[in-house]
Protein backbone atom coordinates (compact mmCIF):
# COMPACT_ATOMS: atom_id res chain seq x y z
CA UNK A 1 0.00 0.00 0.00
CA UNK A 2 1.43 3.42 -1.13
CA UNK A 3 0.06 6.74 0.73
CA UNK A 4 1.33 10.30 -0.92
CA UNK A 5 3.01 12.60 1.74
CA UNK A 6 0.42 15.23 2.87
CA UNK A 7 2.55 17.71 1.38
CA UNK A 8 1.88 16.87 -2.19
CA UNK A 9 4.21 18.95 -4.04
CA UNK A 10 7.83 18.18 -5.02
CA UNK A 11 11.03 19.10 -2.74
CA UNK A 12 14.49 18.23 -2.26
CA UNK A 13 15.22 15.93 0.67
CA UNK A 14 18.49 15.81 3.29
CA UNK A 15 19.17 12.75 5.34
CA UNK A 16 22.17 11.75 7.54
CA UNK A 17 23.33 15.81 6.77
CA UNK A 18 23.54 14.32 3.48
CA UNK A 19 21.07 15.79 0.37
CA UNK A 20 19.51 12.95 -1.88
CA UNK A 21 20.00 12.86 -4.99
CA UNK A 22 18.48 10.16 -7.56
CA UNK A 23 21.14 7.57 -8.31
CA UNK A 24 19.85 6.81 -11.77
CA UNK A 25 19.54 10.62 -13.15
CA UNK A 26 21.17 13.30 -10.83
CA UNK A 27 17.61 14.57 -9.91
CA UNK A 28 17.48 16.41 -6.63
CA UNK A 29 13.30 16.74 -6.66
CA UNK A 30 11.26 14.35 -4.84
CA UNK A 31 7.79 13.19 -4.34
CA UNK A 32 7.58 11.81 -0.76
CA UNK A 33 5.47 8.82 0.61
CA UNK A 34 4.83 5.76 2.19
CA UNK A 35 4.49 2.24 1.60
CA UNK A 36 3.47 -0.84 4.00
CA UNK A 37 6.12 -3.24 4.21
CA UNK A 38 3.89 -6.58 4.16
CA UNK A 39 4.77 -10.11 5.10
CA UNK A 40 2.62 -12.71 3.74
CA UNK A 41 2.29 -14.05 7.48
CA UNK A 42 0.48 -10.69 8.16
CA UNK A 43 -1.91 -10.92 5.25
CA UNK A 44 -2.69 -14.04 5.27
CA UNK A 45 -4.07 -13.64 8.87
CA UNK A 46 -5.67 -10.10 7.57
CA UNK A 47 -3.32 -7.94 10.07
CA UNK A 48 -1.78 -5.96 7.47
CA UNK A 49 -2.07 -2.94 9.23
CA UNK A 50 -0.04 -3.72 11.77
CA UNK A 51 3.48 -3.86 9.86
CA UNK A 52 5.94 -1.39 9.71
CA UNK A 53 6.04 1.34 6.82
CA UNK A 54 9.11 2.74 4.61
CA UNK A 55 9.66 5.98 3.66
CA UNK A 56 9.47 6.70 -0.42
CA UNK A 57 11.05 9.25 -2.91
CA UNK A 58 10.00 9.20 -6.40
CA UNK A 59 12.64 11.04 -8.50
CA UNK A 60 10.36 13.66 -10.56
CA UNK A 61 13.01 13.65 -13.63
CA UNK A 62 13.00 10.02 -14.13
CA UNK A 63 10.82 7.86 -11.92
CA UNK A 64 13.18 6.02 -9.79
CA UNK A 65 12.02 5.46 -6.15
CA UNK A 66 14.09 5.24 -3.53
CA UNK A 67 12.95 3.14 -0.24
CA UNK A 68 14.34 4.45 3.59
CA UNK A 69 13.84 3.40 6.57
CA UNK A 70 13.89 6.89 8.52
CA UNK A 71 12.13 10.20 6.96
CA UNK A 72 14.38 11.97 4.99
CA UNK A 73 13.59 16.31 6.08
CA UNK A 74 12.15 17.95 3.54
CA UNK A 75 14.04 21.45 2.67
CA UNK A 76 12.33 24.39 3.18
Amino acid sequence: MFRKSKNAEPGRYTLAGMRVECPHCGGSEFMAGEAQLNTALSTLIELDWADKTASILTCTSCGRIQWFAQAPARQS
